[in-house]
């Protein structure tokens, strides 16, 4: 599995309404994409009252099966569109170590990401250890990757509040729409 995430910071001044409409009129379009385990439709706003951030953006996080699937999905009308609309992103990927899913994580309204380095001549099997579980936690993907030596750790959150794990480069944001096509549906 390879876990995916791009950002585009958005100017201050930026009407996030286009970002929550996008989010609303594109994110079904991918609840059946053959190789997507899940895409976390991703948002911060500085205009919010509840769960305020020190900038606007947009930041959809994926699990992928495989980089066939991946690689689908970039070559295809929608990434193309993305990429007309606001701009050319850069691609991080890591190699999904461990993820877990609530039979609900499809109603987190928050995502976190924190990105730890991986010090040279560590003990890689504890990049194994599992994100405990607490029962506001929604999901989670644990992955890494080798060019830079970093961890990455994505949670899904019932609560804003929740959604803050204490580190100093954690990202956090409102998650507008979760599609997840290798996910039980809920009553199925």
């Amino acid at each position: 599995m390879l876990a995916m995430q791009y950002r585009f910071v958005l100017p201050a001044d930026y009407d996030m309404d286009i970002i929550a409409r996008r989010i609303a009129d594109k994110g079904p379009l991918l609840d059946d994409f053959d190789g997507l385990i899940l895409k976390a439709y991703l948002s911060s706003r500085r205009d919010t009252a509840h769960a305020p951030a020190a900038e606007n953006s947009y930041a959809p996080f994926y699990l992928w099966q495989d980089s066939a699937a991946m690689f689908r999905f970039l070559s295809g009308p929608g990434f193309k569109a993305l990429t007309q609309d606001l701009g050319w992103p850069i691609i991080q990927t890591w190699a999904v170590l461990d993820s877990w899913f609530a039979p609900d994580a499809r109603s987190a309204r928050y995502a976190a990401c924190s990105l730890n380095p991986i010090t040279p001549y560590s003990d890689l099997a504890r990049l194994r250890e599992p994100i405990p579980k607490t029962p506001d936690l929604l999901g989670w993907i644990s992955g890494f990757e080798m060019v830079t030596w970093h961890q990455v750790k994505f949670t899904l959150w019932r609560e804003a509040t929740l959604a803050n794990t204490g580190a100093a480069d954690d990202r956090r944001w409102q998650v507008g729409h979760i599609a997840a096509p290798a996910l039980a549906r809920p009553g199925a």
